[in-house]
């Protein structure tokens, strides 16, 4: 498996990745980036205009495709915490506790997708240790995700946030549990 940045060439793989997923093909990972009502509005086309527009821009790259072959089979969204502001904003809940002096030297892995069928295949672990090779290189504090709990019953946004277990496999320790279904995840760096 290869994990790739984003890049303006690249992102017909993406397309043709989240092409194979109903809540990416809308969403197009614009949820932690632009207001919610703006997200809803762009659902679709409008969001992947956005998304293009910024993979043009970006530095450090939107994120991370993983490929088998010359197959996009996973992605992972990632960059300093201020490039999420849904995510750190004042009405974000999650990420509340947050020192709001590191936004700009600690990562989030807040999104992520894997095809159907190459799920269960260490898919999201590549990608999870890619994105820490990647907030290394650019000189990043530390990496936080905020998956879903592992004790949570109802694990179905998983396929997007990641889950608990994965992140510790990773290296991640938990650093807050801010509900029953959310826990934050944090890699120290330096």
């Amino acid at each position: 498996m290869q994990v790739l940045p984003l890049t303006p060439a690249r992102f017909g793989d993406l397309a043709d990745l989240f092409a194979t997923g109903p809540a990416t093909r809308g969403c197009w990972c614009m949820w932690f980036i632009d207001p919610p009502k703006q997200v809803r509005s762009n659902w679709g086309p409008g969001n992947r205009a956005a998304l293009e527009a910024l993979a043009h821009t970006a530095d450090p790259p939107l994120g991370l495709i993983a490929y088998e072959g010359d197959v996009p089979v996973g992605w992972i969204a990632t960059g300093p915490r201020s490039r999420y502001p849904n995510a750190i904003g004042p009405r974000a809940r999650i990420l509340k506790g947050r020192d709001p002096t590191e936004d700009d030297d600690v990562w989030l892995l807040p999104c992520f997708f894997v095809r159907v069928g190459h799920r269960r295949k260490g898919v999201t672990a590549a990608l999870v240790s890619a994105a820490v090779e990647e907030a290394t290189r650019h000189g990043a504090k530390a990496v936080e995700g905020f998956p879903i709990a592992d004790a949570y019953e109802k694990k179905a946004d998983a396929d997007y946030v990641g889950k608990e277990r994965r992140f510790a496999e990773c290296g991640f320790e938990c650093i807050s549990r801010p509900s029953p279904r959310r826990v934050v995840m944090r890699r120290d760096l330096r």
